[in-house]
């Protein structure tokens, strides 16, 4: 991580911050990198590049997801800012999940990683039956 020579305005541990650095053990952005890449994030980001989605619609549209891993990637997303969560105050509870500006940005680039993997799914496959035939002599 870099950071700049302390003053009275960077007082705060993220205004000291430049820019990240995930190769650094220490470094937050380790945690956000897992929480964007991983298979429930980045299915949580692409979903909600659609729009505003509610828990279930998430989770059925997600296809084996648990509602524990569903609710600790949104919970994961959201206090990193690129979810809003919005409850209302009604009964059975209604709970509503959207992008964020931020949200936005790194939705559309692990959308476009889904995207790759989508389109060159037959290359992957044909590459890991290779490697198996190799392997297996």
């Amino acid at each position: 991580m870099k950071t700049p020579p302390p003053s009275a305005e960077t007082d705060a541990p993220s205004a000291r911050i430049v820019r990240g650095d995930v190769f650094a053990i220490p470094c937050p952005s380790r945690e956000i990198l897992t929480h964007v890449s991983s298979r429930w994030g980045v299915l949580i980001l692409v979903s909600l590049l659609d729009g505003t989605h509610r828990f279930s619609e998430l989770r059925r549209r997600m296809g084996g997801v648990s509602e524990k891993m569903l609710a600790q990637s949104l919970k994961a997303l959201v206090e990193d800012g690129f979810v809003r969560r919005v409850s209302y105050p009604v009964v059975p509870p209604f709970v509503e999940y959207s992008l964020t500006p931020m949200g936005h940005e790194i939705a559309q680039r692990v959308a476009a990683l889904k995207d790759w993997i989508e389109t060159n799914l037959d290359r992957v496959l044909d590459s890991r039956r290779r490697h198996e035939e190799a392997v297996a002599g």
